[in-house]
């Protein structure tokens, strides 16, 4: 194996048996190791603006910044879940688990990894998860 990545057309190219190979493990830990420092620059960014903001000294703006202020920390604690699901993923690349449903062991997929690199479960998995979420609330 070389040492150059995979393209996102190389991957999805590669024949069935090479399903978790090193090099696509390789592909998603980059992957996730580009997306986890963005996402860290921009939690950072961000808190750092929370940090310096000064409340509006006219009384009716207060509200409303007050407003803005908890989406915007209701949005970095989004994003801290995020962050922590992505430090899970790279755990399992270095486990040799990525990739793998969680529930049924079966292969998660590509094209789902894909979309949702931190993805656990296959897609029926999610499904079987989903509906029983939805029975569950409805009961």
């Amino acid at each position: 194996m070389g040492t150059s990545l995979l393209t996102k057309e190389e991957l999805l190219a590669q024949p069935a048996d090479e399903y978790m190979s090193e090099s696509q493990l390789a592909f998603f830990k980059h992957l996730l190791t580009t997306e986890r420092e963005e996402l860290r620059e921009r939690i950072d960014r961000d808190f750092q603006g929370l940090r310096e903001y000064e409340m509006p000294s006219d009384p009716g703006d207060v509200g409303s910044a007050e407003e803005q202020r908890q989406s915007q920390l209701h949005m970095l604690e989004r994003e801290k879940r995020l962050l922590d699901k992505i430090d899970q993923a790279l755990d399992r690349v270095a486990s040799g688990e990525y990739g793998w449903c969680a529930e049924t062991g079966d292969p998660i997929g590509l094209r789902r990894l894909l979309l949702r690199p931190t993805a656990t479960l296959s897609i029926e998995a999610k499904q079987r998860q989903e509906q029983l979420e939805r029975h569950v609330r409805e009961v």
